[in-house]
């Protein structure tokens, strides 16, 4: 039914202007309070971001003056969730984006107008072999303004790759599964899958205390989490909190590890809804990797101590 088809398409774009418009005119009235701005989750908002990580990327960027970003975003499914569409629809810049989706580019044509700035399309599986010569063939291993992860996988083992600075900004993924007390990532497996890794769904990617300890050795400090508690954000230390983001207040990790998000499955692959305390006893014997003691040894979650 062609027909449909077209009306599908129409109403689809139809929607996405409206959309990217409502966003970019909340966008330009709350800019005007930036400057007392204390915490990032008073600037969460969602355009075309999974919750609210637009609105937050918004704040950070324009505090640092860019204007005009350079960035790379690893995960981005076919575009219509992302964060960084609203950026380039929104600010245009130059970016790179890089899933393993099977026709990646033709999927993400769909979605936006390739015309509104530089924007790379790559199909490849990231992981931690093959991200640095990833982003040097694309000529987007220098200068970048933003970097945005989440894979649900070996999310640590990418970042451990990277140099220090790599960025001016990074978001990455966390699994707030962990808790706040864990400093732990799922071991470095090649083609990591999270489903197949453990039916419920709940163990993949690495506990926010693991992500905060790395990015403080690749010389970023800590600046906050969006509301619902699964991304992160850094900045580079050449850009001063002091300087830059004055009023932020930074919380006990704890209330970043809190979320409402129920999405465990059972071994039928059915959704179950665990709270928080069932969801930690359901992995309980995954295999993990406690990088607060050694890189190179698998424990399981549940033997792990904490001081």
């Amino acid at each position: 039914m062609p027909g449909f088809f077209y009306l599908k398409k129409f109403i689809k774009n139809f929607l996405d202007k409206k959309l990217l418009m409502i966003g970019k005119s909340h966008i330009l009235n709350i800019r005007n309070n930036y400057n007392s701005i204390t915490t990032l989750e008073d600037v969460d908002y969602k355009v075309f971001s999974q919750f609210g990580e637009d609105g937050i990327i918004d704040f950070i960027l324009k505090q640092l003056k860019i204007n005009n970003p350079k960035f790379v975003e690893i995960g981005v499914g076919d575009y219509s969730e992302s964060n960084t569409r609203f950026l380039f629809e929104n600010m245009g810049g130059k970016g790179l984006i890089i899933d393993c989706l099977s026709d990646l580019e033709n999927k993400v044509k769909k979605n936006i107008k390739l015309w509104q700035g530089e924007l790379s399309i790559l199909e490849k599986f990231v992981d931690s072999s093959n991200i640095l010569e990833l982003l040097k063939e694309n000529n987007f291993d220098q200068n970048l303004d933003f970097f945005s992860l989440d894979i649900d996988g070996v999310d640590y083992w990418i970042l451990n790759e990277m140099p220090s600075d790599f960025s001016k900004v990074v978001v990455a993924e966390y699994n707030s599964n962990f808790g706040h007390e864990a400093e732990v990532t799922v071991p470095n497996i090649k083609n990591f899958e999270r489903n197949k890794y453990h039916y419920s769904n709940l163990c993949y990617g690495m506990s926010l205390k693991s992500l905060i300890n790395l990015m403080k050795k690749k010389n970023f400090y800590f600046l906050g989490s969006n509301k619902k508690n699964h991304n992160a954000f850094f900045v580079s230390k050449k850009f001063t909190k002091e300087k830059f983001f004055p009023n932020i207040i930074i919380k006990d990790i704890q209330n970043y590890t809190d979320t409402i998000i129920r999405e465990s499955r059972d071994i039928k692959g059915n959704l179950n809804f665990l709270s928080k305390k069932d969801k930690l006893k359901e992995i309980e014997n995954c295999e993990v990797i406690d990088v607060a003691n050694n890189l190179n040894k698998k424990v399981l979650l549940k033997d792990i101590s904490y001081d």
